[in-house]
């Protein structure tokens, strides 16, 4: 396995997590996780949704850069939502979209409401699978 961990995420947690982990099997990667951190593990968005879902696909993204993939390369995504409403789907949904654009993957997904993440202020983390062609 080739364990990846990005300079443009923070190494805060890297000593009990890889934020990307690739196997030459098939060439799949796991992402772990992702949070709304910036890359010296700041929270952004205290309390926000909105903010905290950019700042989560927008760290997506550069783990996905990291590989040399792209959002169409996600096979499988995991979405965990703090205290989950119907309402928070269009935020979540519309963020994605807004870091993604049009390479919105259609992937398999899973959209899990949750009562608490590791850290008391995450609102939303998101972990990937990504397939490489």
């Amino acid at each position: 396995m080739e364990i990846v961990n990005p300079t443009t995420l923070t190494d805060k947690m890297t000593s009990v997590i890889s934020q990307v982990v690739v196997t030459t099997a098939s060439k799949l990667a796991f992402i772990s996780g992702q949070v709304a951190v910036d890359d010296t593990g700041a929270l952004i968005g205290p309390g926000d949704y909105h903010a905290q879902a950019i700042q989560t696909f927008t760290n997506l993204m550069h783990a996905l850069r990291a590989i040399g993939a792209e959002p169409l390369s996600i096979a499988k995504m995991n979405i965990y939502v703090v205290n989950h409403k119907p309402e928070l789907i269009p935020i979540v949904f519309n963020a994605g979209y807004q870091v993604f654009g049009t390479k919105w993957s259609k992937s398999a997904s899973t959209y899990i409401g949750v009562q608490s993440l590791a850290d008391p202020e995450w609102l939303i983390e998101i972990d990937a699978i990504v397939i490489f062609p």
